[in-house]
């Protein structure tokens, strides 16, 4: 009766409209690497992306009665043709959705002057977090220092930290570095000693000078930083160096289901913090099987439905779907324009009860936006490979609020003034 009811609301929607309804779509391109060393984690995910907005146009029409165009431009996830795939897509653009850390920082200067919206939902440069300083972009339902508190509250749970050694396997890229900020800070108040150690672009797939040091410093836990083929290459590592699985713990970029079945039974007990979980049974997932699955619309195989990265691609769809909605409604107008679509992504609210309006029950925690707090900070939890699969291992954690902010507004602030000029929006209240 709810996705009935949706419908009804997306007709009434589209007749207000009128004539606008009947417009050319809502271009909302994304920057995709389904080729590339990274290409094993994104096709799934990209997959998820592109099923969940093909789903809206065979049974809504799109959203609000206008059609989605959910157009791929591939990168390889090279920083250099995702800047290219930018410039080409950003004309008619009401988002960019950039994936790569490293992208991701080059487009956000960009942004201000071209006034469009950035989503990378659990990516990017953790400072954008803060709405004042960073207008344009958002990192809704998290950070990935929302990501590593979660991580370090859940060992704490498992002991004190104090006196402890903790390994920071991590790929050597804007990526991996994004969470050394936090992770340092809390290394020094709880005090413990945190190991960097870096993984190369070439040596993702053969780390064994990385594992060597682990075996020579034999720190208590190994944090793993990683993506594409660097996870299944420390994972492989890990288990041929016999390094203990259960205190191994990866962000959710490195919980993928297709580099724990490489080792099957012998990862048993390796964990990954994670902002999205499957649920098979979600109504959002008999209706993305019968429009799109069943149809012969999807890129999807068989094996991708039930793992967590084609499932974390609705999800990530689901947000950006919402904010179309949300500004739809606002705004009273289905053709939206990119600063319409700030304002719908700034004012989410992902609450239980509209997570189970979509049917996306259980597969994202609750969140919610403003203004000022662009990630929303959802909290997230700790799955763990039980040698087959991945299954919840904690109940939702959730993570240091106000050490995360403060962080985020000291570290935002140094860079508008290291790239200054740049807007900041005064009015917008903490």
């Amino acid at each position: 009766m709810k996705h009935v009811a949706k419908l009804a609301a997306a007709a009434a929607l589209g007749a207000l409209m009128g004539s606008t309804a009947l417009a050319e779509g809502l271009y909302t391109p994304n920057l995709a690497y389904r080729t590339g060393p990274f290409a094993a984690t994104g096709i799934p995910l990209m997959n998820g992306q592109a099923d969940y907005m093909a789903m809206l146009n065979a049974r809504d029409g799109g959203i609000g009665g206008v059609p989605v165009d959910f157009e791929e431009c591939e990168t390889g996830y090279s920083t250099e043709k995702g800047v290219e795939c930018y410039e080409k897509t950003k004309g008619k653009a009401i988002v960019t959705q950039p994936w790569s850390t490293g992208i991701t920082l080059q487009v956000l200067p960009k942004t201000n002057v071209d006034e469009i919206p950035i989503l990378a939902p659990g990516y990017g440069f953790s400072p954008m977090a803060d709405g004042k300083v960073f207008q344009w972009a958002f990192n809704a339902p998290l950070s990935y220092w929302d990501g590593a508190s979660i991580i370090l509250k859940f060992l704490q749970d498992q002991g004190d930290l104090s006196g402890k050694k903790v390994a920071f396997l991590h790929l050597d890229h804007p990526f991996g570095k994004e969470p050394l900020p936090y992770l340092e800070t809390k290394a020094e108040a709880l005090g413990f000693e945190l190991l960097p150690i870096p993984v190369g672009l070439k040596e993702m797939q053969n780390q064994s000078a990385q594992w060597l040091q682990i075996r020579r410093e034999r720190p208590d836990y190994v944090i793993m930083w990683g993506w594409g083929a660097m996870n299944a290459g420390a994972i492989t590592e890990a288990v041929k160096t016999k390094f203990p699985m259960e205190n191994m713990l990866g962000v959710w970029w490195s919980g993928h289901d297709a580099d724990l079945d490489i080792v099957g039974e012998e990862g048993k007990g390796y964990k990954s913090v994670s902002w999205s979980f499957p649920n098979p049974d979600a109504p959002v997932m008999a209706d993305v099987k019968q429009h799109v699955i069943e149809a012969g619309k999807s890129q999807a195989s068989a094996e991708e439905l039930d793992g967590v990265f084609y499932s974390r691609g609705l999800v990530i769809s689901a947000i950006l779907a919402e904010g179309i909605h949300v500004a739809q409604e606002h705004f009273d107008k289905a053709e939206i324009s990119p600063s319409d679509l700030r304002w719908g992504l700034e004012n989410l609210d992902m609450s239980e009860a509209r997570l189970e309006e979509l049917g996306l029950t259980g597969m994202v925690p609750p969140f919610s936006t403003s203004c000022s707090n662009h990630a929303g900070h959802s909290g997230g939890w700790i799955l763990e490979w039980d040698g087959a699969k991945f299954v919840k291992a904690s109940d939702l954690i959730m993570p240091d609020s106000e050490a995360i902010s403060e962080l985020e507004v000291s570290r935002a602030m140094e860079y508008a003034e290291a790239n200054a000029p740049w807007p900041v929006n005064e009015d917008c209240e903490m």
